[in-house]
């Protein structure tokens, strides 16, 4: 628990991308589509849908899945919930770095709960978002004595 893992390279919000991930989620606002639109609105390019940081967090989750220490068989974890709050909206253009920290794990019943702490800044360091993400590893906690 506290260990923070850093995207090796920014992540680059691109304007297809947006319309791919509006598009995705059934999402027809102007701003995630039209740059005229986003512009109108008063932002300087197309606006992201809030959830469209989870395609900004690097790798598996965000956590070294594949280092012993942290013992996660992803044959038993499920999604528990996600959590995003916007400091700015994400923009297309923006270039982002993705610091996830492992902030909690605790056994509930037999199963353990793994929380995770996004920090998503743009690469001048300016605070875009903070997100958090649960994982629930099912039936390995050890039994209560």
């Amino acid at each position: 628990m506290g260990r923070s893992f850093v995207s090796p390279v920014p992540f680059q919000v691109g304007r297809e991308q947006i319309r791919q991930f509006a598009r995705a989620i059934g999402d027809d606002n102007p701003l995630y589509h039209d740059v005229e639109a986003a512009k109108a609105a008063g932002h300087p390019d197309l606006v992201a849908p809030p959830t469209f940081l989870i395609t900004a967090i690097p790798g598996a989750l965000g956590l070294p899945t594949d280092d012993p220490a942290l013992g996660l068989d992803y044959a038993l974890v499920v999604h528990g919930e996600q959590r995003f709050v916007l400091r700015r909206p994400v923009l297309a253009g923006d270039e982002l770095i993705t610091t996830s920290t492992l902030t909690a794990i605790r056994a509930v019943g037999r199963n353990e709960v793994l929380v995770t702490t996004y920090r998503y800044t743009t690469t001048s360091g300016e605070e875009v978002a903070v997100g958090t993400c649960t994982l629930v590893s099912r039936g390995t906690a050890p039994p209560r004595a």
